[in-house]
């Protein structure tokens, strides 16, 4: 039982160290206590250790008693915080009861006051939207009196206020799209009549000015361009507009013309001479006139291009917006609403009606009263270059060019009258030709004349593609009349004569017509013409040759002699070339040669061209040669023939024919080279 109790001792030490040892000091609680000690100054012996748990519960029992303490203040002060609650909680319900009864008198003052909080509200809104309206929709009385009235200006408050109008008039579309159009109808109608009132007092200002307006002044009013492109969404005004202003530049333009060409009194500041005084020839009077026009024109055409077109498209865009609010104004869908350059060469012309109705009287009187027939062709080609020049100037549909075109076909009328009074005395008085065939007087003149015509024609600058066309009829009654004449003296004519007369007279033709390219076509006939009166005159130089030296009449027996032997055995036969005729053939052809080229040149002594005549001369010489080969051919086969007969037969010969005829074909070359 002691080794029992020995042995339970033992476990319940290790028990014991055991489990002293697994503490771990490192525990808060442990740490807590051991400082606690620590702090007490506790030592460790058996009457502290007996002590300790005594000491640790008097004082555990005291903190008790203290929280106790404690505790029963605070339920005293919790008692009366209770009071004082009840207290407050009467006090609540006297007041919830005084609230109620003051929220159902005052119930109806709310609800009163809320609903006019909120009336005030859309009152407000309303007041603002009208503010919005009126701001955008209403012009003002200055505006009005501003867009309206002709005595305010033109100036940039009103295209302001005139953009505004329009835009207002715009915008009154929308109010058309809501419940109560009226409001819409009445702000369209009301700046309907503004803007409608506005661009009538644009109308008259832009008259007032174009009565006054300078367009030599290269500095034009940019406002008067301002509102003439404005004014363009009125087509019908913009048009009448126009229309006056072209009729007051007619009027100027037409008072200018006349002063320039009478220096009237009226005009002041004139710093040259009138025209009708300083230019006494008619040439350089009608030139005078056309010049001043044209300088006009270009002018004029400058001045109206700054005005109307020099803002680029801006009138064209501000027509297509009338015609837009306008459709009734447009007419055809394929027509171009405008066309800048055409409106302003229309203009241009319309401006210049009076100076041309001026130029067209003076010009006629000027044609009509001179009988000179070059004086009209010359006013006509003058005419005719102040066409083209205006025709580039203006377009080619300008009414300006059908006063040229009646002016130049009134100046060659008068020029084919002329030309034909002239022909007719010519023809009364045509005698026979001269004696050395020179070209008559009257061809003489009527190249002289032929060549102030080509001279002035030629100047004109007349269109590349009609300078041949526009000639041919200067031609037909310049000269075709004349060489008409030239050929029926050549039909009283001999041989040469006739032909070396009439390649005399077109030489002279040709030496006029030829440095102009627009007479080629004529040159080409007169060269073919002449070339066939040549060949006449090779075929009687060779005809005098053949003849002269006696080969005619060897040709004509040699004529039905044929390549055959039969047919050249029977040359010998023949009469022209038995022994004595053949041999008087030779002398007469050895006395022939010497003086031959000079014999048949002088045959063409009287033709003008020396290097035609020696032509002609050596292709007479070069036939005759031929004809000469072809004789001494035929006499040399007869020969050859008759040898070889002779050979065989062994009779006495016959002399040959070479013998009689010793001339050779080198030598004839020789002769006549």
């Amino acid at each position: 039982m002691a080794a029992a109790t020995s042995s339970r001792g033992s476990n319940a030490l290790s028990t014991r160290i055991t489990s002293v040892l697994s503490a771990s000091y490192a525990d808060l609680e442990i740490r807590d206590a051991l400082e606690t000690l620590d702090a007490r100054g506790v030592r460790n012996t058996a009457e502290t250790r007996r002590q300790l748990r005594l000491d640790v519960q008097r004082e555990v029992i005291q903190c008790n008693g203290e929280i106790v303490q404690g505790f029963g203040e605070v339920a005293e002060q919790l008692k009366r915080i209770g009071t004082a609650i009840s207290s407050l909680n009467s006090y609540c319900a006297e007041m919830r009861s005084h609230i109620a009864a003051a929220h159902r008198e005052t119930e109806p003052v709310l609800e009163e006051a809320t609903i006019l909080i909120g009336q005030r509200k859309q009152v407000e809104t309303k007041q603002q939207i009208l503010t919005a309206f009126n701001t955008h929709f209403l012009v003002s009385e200055e505006e009005t009196t501003s867009l309206t009235s002709t005595a305010e200006p033109v100036n940039e408050e009103f295209f302001q206020t005139l953009t505004r109008a329009k835009k207002i008039h715009h915008d009154s579309q929308v109010l058309l799209g809501t419940e109560d159009q009226t409001l819409g109808l009445e702000v369209l109608e009301q700046s309907s009549k503004q803007i409608n009132a506005a661009y009538q007092k644009l109308y008259r200002w832009i008259q007032r000015e174009f009565k006054t307006l300078d367009l030599e002044n290269p500095q034009i009013n940019a406002s008067v361009r301002r509102s003439l492109r404005v004014l363009a969404e009125r087509p019908a005004l913009f048009q009448s507009c126009l229309d006056f202003f072209a009729e007051a530049r007619e009027n100027i333009l037409s008072d200018s013309f006349y002063a320039a060409l009478t220096g009237s009194v009226e005009t002041q500041n004139l710093t040259t001479k009138p025209i009708e005084f300083q230019a006494h020839d008619p040439l350089r009077y009608v030139g005078d006139m056309l010049a001043w026009a044209h300088s006009a024109t270009v002018s004029e055409r400058e001045a109206l291009e700054v005005l109307f077109i020099s803002d680029g498209d801006e009138i064209k865009r501000s027509i297509q917006a009338g015609l837009e609010s306008e459709p009734w104004l447009r007419g055809d869908d394929d027509e171009e609403i405008f066309d800048g350059k055409k409106a302003l060469n229309q203009l241009v012309s319309r401006d210049l009606t009076g100076v041309v109705r001026l130029l067209r009287q003076r010009t006629e009187q000027v044609i009509q009263s001179h009988d000179d027939a070059t004086l009209a062709y010359k006013i006509a080609n003058l005419i005719g270059f102040y066409k083209n020049t205006f025709a580039r100037l203006l377009g080619t549909n300008s009414e300006v060019l059908e006063l040229f075109n009646t002016l130049e076909g009134s100046a060659m009328r008068q020029f084919r009258a002329n030309m034909r009074d002239h022909v007719a005395a010519v023809q009364n008085d045509l005698a026979v030709a001269p004696a050395d065939l020179s070209p008559p007087e009257f061809l003489d003149e009527a190249l002289q004349m032929l060549k102030v015509l080509a001279k002035s024609y030629d100047t004109s600058i007349a269109a590349v593609d009609s300078r041949e066309d526009g000639f041919q009829s200067v031609l037909s009654e310049a000269l075709d009349p004349f060489l008409s004449g030239c050929e029926n003296l050549c039909k009283g004519m001999k041989a040469p004569d006739n032909d070396i007369f009439a390649i005399n007279c077109l030489l002279a033709v040709k030496v006029v017509l030829a440095p102009y390219s627009f007479a080629e076509d004529r040159v080409a006939e007169m060269d073919d013409t002449i070339a066939e009166h040549a060949a006449k005159l090779v075929d009687y130089q060779h005809q005098y040759l053949g003849h002269s030296s006696g080969l005619n009449a060897l040709l004509e027996a040699l004529s039905d002699i044929s390549d055959s032997s039969e047919s050249l055995k029977t040359i010998p036969e023949l009469e022209a070339f038995k022994p004595e005729a053949l041999v008087a053939a030779s002398h007469e052809l050895d006395e022939f040669l010497p003086s031959a080229l000079m014999d048949a040149a002088e045959n063409l002594k009287r033709l003008g061209n020396r290097k035609m005549v020696q032509d002609i001369t050596e292709e007479a010489a070069r036939r005759f040669c031929e004809d000469f080969e072809f004789v001494e051919s035929r006499i040399l086969a007869a020969d050859d023939l008759l040898y070889k007969e002779e050979d065989e037969e062994e009779d006495e010969p016959a002399p040959a024919l070479r013998d009689l005829f010793p001339r050779t074909s080198g030598e004839i070359r020789v002769l006549l080279s």
